[in-house]
């Protein structure tokens, strides 16, 4: 496998594809039909419950502590979703439709969430 390939390879296993971030209209609704507001609705500093597709998923280490990392979609913005102590979590990676719940902060101009309650998602075209 060429350097190339590998990155690739690499990029497509921490990223979402187009394909998978898409339709954020559609995604909007589906939020509303579980009980969940729009991320940039719920204010910071305040506990919130949002659903969306995970962008991104990286390990992170942050002051030596090992960070799973993912950034949730939801059409009408980002939220940064941050599990201290955890190296990987089965079902967290790009693509993946979940309902995260937890308090919402700002963390160097992000809105991020500390070790949220979570539930996966089906994709579509899966049973519930």
């Amino acid at each position: 496998m060429s350097l190339r390939s590998a990155l690739a390879s690499r990029i497509a296993a921490t990223l979402a594809s187009n394909e998978e971030v898409s339709d954020t209209a559609e995604r909007a609704d589906a939020s509303k039909n579980i009980g969940c507001a729009a991320v940039t609705s719920v204010p910071t500093r305040s506990r919130g419950k949002v659903a969306g597709v995970l962008r991104s998923v990286v390990l992170r280490p942050r002051e030596g502590v090992p960070t799973l990392e993912a950034e949730l979609f939801d059409g009408s913005g980002a939220l940064d979703l941050v599990w201290l102590g955890r190296r990987t979590i089965e079902g967290i990676e790009p693509g993946r439709r979940i309902r995260v719940e937890g308090m919402v902060c700002d963390v160097d101009g992000r809105r991020t969430m500390f070790n949220p309650r979570y539930e996966l998602r089906p994709r579509p075209g899966e049973a519930q």
